[in-house]
């Protein structure tokens, strides 16, 4: 049930509510693993934090660790405490030092002591003032981390749901769902946005920082406005990149993410067509078009072996979705075609486990298993698998590629644990001004979902980046002079104010 209850990432991958940003997505690609975080850097409470430094690791070197306890049930704040790992790199500026920035990277399900430790470099601009800072939220990795299927396991469904069958997709469906319950029932009804939002807050006043300042990517962009809604006086300068809006349906979700990446998709193949001579299977689009789709009709009707493991037409269409999230990962996917033509899946394969979370030992992140665990927690919506294939068949004249995927929409009507409607409805009046930012190309969070969210927040104001990609910083020195103006200086840039 993990994809489509994707990270922000597409629901079975491509119903997501989180999307683990294209920048989380190139610092996966690196293959670098994130650091241990140890059982003697916990804390017994708050507010004063045992920072370390981390287990060593190859990228881990000047990064200090912690574990913050907080309440599993907020209702009973003396009960039972689980474990945040946290990770900080000092600002390097210490007598300019502004306070904290706490980063969320996307998923749900991302793990942010991984990302950061990965991709710290590409924020030196604000490391210089501010502690670089993030965690792993409850249910993720580190922080008491959902897992439900084994390696192999997860290497079957993958591999196999979605499904045309009804039935084996139900036979998938619960079972993914069976052995989330088995394996990690105990904190099923604890995670979500909602209990994620009350961490942070938590998270600030360990940091002892008087108000928030943040930085969300992806699935961060909910979090960040739910904790506005909740917290609207300790907001400090927030910017909510790639935006998420939490009101859309699960099915809505689906639909809009499967146009979103047809729609990168489309693109891809424009560009790659005029390469002419390196461009898989033509040099006319329609061709390139028509090529691909016979491939992965080949892999369904005919799965191939690729080191041992299965290659699918849904593994296949998964490391097509990997390079979509940025035009940098473009000529990755052309090379990946091209040797799949030749009978050659390796490229797709690494495309596809990066994808899902996949390790070089077999094993898997719990992005696969979180992501669904915090997106069902999320709302009370729950649309059937009946209804969640009927709207991948209405899907299939417009997006024949990713249709598929709107089929795993109908995921959390088996999920074990009920939805709450408390992290659909935020608004954030009284608090500082949120800076929201999308990009008009966004395959994962479609373009329309950032005046939505700045709409729904009474003190949002738009920023936009006409281009391609998930994640807007990073990509043009105009968003990124606009952003760190505000992060660093408070200037807030005109509203609705548009990058090329």
């Amino acid at each position: 049930m993990s994809r489509a209850v994707s990270r922000m990432v597409p629901a079975r991958r491509l119903v997501t509510a989180g999307l683990v940003t294209g920048l989380a997505a190139l610092a996966a690609a690196t293959g670098c693993e994130g650091a241990r975080v140890t059982p003697d850097q916990t804390v017994s409470g708050m507010p004063g934090l045992a920072w370390k430094p981390c287990a060593e690791t190859a990228s881990s070197s000047g990064f200090e660790c912690a574990t913050l306890r907080v309440p599993l049930d907020y209702a009973a704040p003396d009960g039972r405490k689980i474990g945040l790992a946290l990770v900080r790199l000092r600002a390097t500026e210490p007598g300019r030092r502004i306070g904290s920035l706490v980063f969320n990277f996307g998923g749900p399900g991302g793990s942010g002591v991984t990302t950061l430790m990965q991709a710290a470099h590409a924020f030196s601009a604000l490391g210089g003032r501010y502690d670089l800072v993030s965690f792993d939220p409850r249910g993720v990795e580190r922080s008491s981390g959902i897992r439900c299927l084994s390696g192999p396991q997860m290497d079957y469904y993958l591999a196999h749901e979605p499904s045309d069958d009804t039935r084996m997709e139900k036979s998938l469906v619960a079972e993914f769902t069976q052995g989330c319950k088995r394996e990690a029932g105990w904190i099923l009804p604890y995670v979500g946005t909602v209990n994620a939002a009350r961490d942070m807050e938590a998270l600030r006043a360990a940091l002892g920082d008087s108000r928030l300042n943040y930085l969300g990517f992806s699935y961060g962009t909910h979090l960040g406005a739910v904790y506005a809604t909740q917290f609207p006086g300790k907001v400090g300068r927030m910017v909510l990149d790639s935006a998420v809006d939490p009101s859309v349906t699960l099915l809505d979700m689906a639909k809009t993410q499967s146009l979103g990446f047809q729609k990168a998709y489309d693109d891809y193949v424009a560009d790659c067509a005029k390469t002419r001579t390196s461009c898989p299977l033509g040099a006319d689009p329609a061709a390139v078009k028509a090529g691909v789709l016979k491939l992965l009709d080949s892999l369904n009707r005919r799965p191939q072996k690729q080191g041992g493991r299965e290659v699918t037409e849904n593994v296949a269409r998964a490391g097509i979705t990997q390079a979509l999230y940025s035009k940098l990962t473009w000529p990755l996917l052309t090379e990946a075609l091209n040797e799949g033509k030749k009978g050659d899946y390796s490229g797709l394969l690494t495309l596809a486990d990066q994808y899902a979370g996949r390790r070089p030992d077999g094993s898997y992140s719990t992005l696969q298993f979180s992501l669904p665990a915090i997106l069902c927690a999320d709302t009370t919506d729950r649309p059937s698998v009946e209804e969640a294939e009927k709207l991948a068949r209405r899907l299939r004249a417009r997006t024949p590629v990713f249709a598929p995927t709107a089929a795993s929409a109908g995921s959390c009507s088996v999920w074990p644990v009920p939805g709450d409607d408390g992290a659909r409805r935020v608004d954030a009046s009284g608090s500082a001004p949120i800076l929201v930012v999308g990009v008009t190309n966004d395959p994962a969070t479609p373009y329309q979902w950032a005046p939505r969210l700045a709409g729904q927040l009474r003190t949002g104001v738009l920023l936009t980046l006409a281009g391609e990609g998930h994640g807007a910083y990073g990509q043009s020195h105009c968003i990124d002079d606009r952003v760190n103006a505000y992060l660093l200086e408070g200037r807030v840039p005109a509203k609705d104010t548009r990058c090329a």
